[in-house]
């Protein structure tokens, strides 16, 4: 039996973070990892802000940000694109563009170098209550041990077993749960190589379709769906997108990715007596772009705090943990609650909505826009569009 103060269960760069602060707290943390390799395979498009990694206090590094970017490119299904640039409005998840493959490793080693132990290719097969701990069992090389922990810290992606083996409710319903499929390619023939593209309406029914450009003509070219909302499979929706999009019709795959992705917001509850859940396994996802490294890994943060201060108390109750809760949710409830708001006003709209949507941002310069000229422009090309902002808002 090995004993620790702090097991962090999946070693993205959520549990990395929340492995980092727990270890600057003081407390003794190990990190298991079910891979050989941490960061590999890759299940994102690799889109980061730059104020988040300000926020998380990461400098860049030229070993992991592959792309610097300017802008994001919003185009409806008649191809009335939308241009916005970085010092024009906010743009989430445009900053940079990672090699998720280092990036995760290097987060990893930021929490080996503050004292966490990290150990990959262990699986957690299941955990037990133990007094005032759990008990977790594990897998490596075909060996089994255990690890007895007085906080678990669940950070395993949004399939996530670990909050349920704890009995929390974390599990999102399949209405929210995106199911994304990438290609990264060469031979993309991008209008511009410094923005990152969104495409939306029918072309991925209950999602969105993306081109994230890594440098040259490589990008990350893929879709998320709602299964929900349609017959055919993701890989179907992606080939057609590529066949029918003029900067991928002449490009090639060299790698192939899939996930799900949870943009449904945070469950009501990710805490509980020696327990947190961070990153994808609590929600903590962008529901607009489904962007969740940044948010994730301020949930880690967060996560990893308290946990420290819980072990210095000596008090893993339900009550000490709350307070996990409340800080993630002050940090970044609110954006998540406001993007899901647009989200949803998105997914009403029809593609022809969509389309007369795009027309009303046609000419308008958005460091000047205002909510009465936006208004102006959605009564002039569509009503219906603008009655269906009223209701959700």
């Amino acid at each position: 039996m090995i004993k620790t103060d702090v097991l962090v269960i999946g070693s993205g760069p959520a549990g990395s973070s929340a492995a980092k602060h727990a270890a600057l707290g003081g407390a003794k943390v190990i990190v298991i990892d079910k891979k050989s390799e941490i960061g590999a395979p890759k299940r994102c498009a690799e889109g980061v802000s730059k104020a988040g990694l300000a926020d998380l206090g990461i400098e860049p590094n030229v070993r992991w940000v592959t792309k610097e970017l300017d802008g994001v490119r919003l185009v409806s299904p008649n191809g009335t694109d939308v241009w916005l640039t970085s010092d024009e409005i906010e743009l989430p998840e445009a900053g940079y563009i990672l090699e998720r493959k280092v990036f995760d490793k290097y987060m990893a080693m930021d929490a080996a170098r503050a004292g966490a132990e990290i150990k990959i290719k262990t699986l957690a097969h299941g955990m037990r209550k133990e007094g005032d701990a759990y008990v977790v069992t594990c897998e490596h090389m075909g060996e089994l041990f255990e690890i007895k922990a007085n906080i678990i810290i669940a950070a395993d992606g949004p399939e996530s077993r670990v909050a349920r083996w704890a009995g929390l409710r974390t599990a999102t319903k399949a209405t929210n749960m995106e199911s994304g499929i990438q290609f990264e390619m060469v031979g993309v023939e991008m209008e511009k190589k410094d923005v990152i593209e969104f495409y939306f309406g029918t072309v991925a029914p209950g999602g969105y379709a993306w081109i994230f450009p890594k440098g040259d003509d490589i990008a990350n070219v893929g879709l998320a769906v709602i299964t929900n909302d349609t017959d055919k499979t993701p890989y179907e929706h992606l080939k057609d997108f590529v066949a029918n999009c003029p900067a991928t019709q002449n490009a090639q795959a060299v790698e192939f990715n899939i996930g799900g992705d949870p943009v449904g917001g945070m469950p009501k509850k990710i805490y509980d007596d020696n327990i947190l859940v961070c990153g994808d396994a609590a929600g903590q996802v962008n529901p607009l772009t489904g962007g969740g490294i940044i948010s994730g890994m301020k949930g880690g943060m967060h996560a990893g705090i308290v946990a420290a201060g819980a072990i210095a108390d000596g008090d893993f109750s339900e009550d000490r943990l709350e307070e996990y809760d409340k800080n993630i949710r002050d940090d970044i409830g609110h954006e998540i609650d406001k993007y899901l708001k647009v989200k949803d006003y998105a997914l009403s709209l029809s593609d022809e909505e969509l389309d007369s949507v795009a027309d009303a941002f046609q000419d308008i310069q958005f460091e000047k826009v205002s909510t009465t000229e936006l208004v102006k422009n959605l009564i002039k090309v569509s009503p219906k569009a603008l009655l269906k902002l009223g209701k959700l808002l």
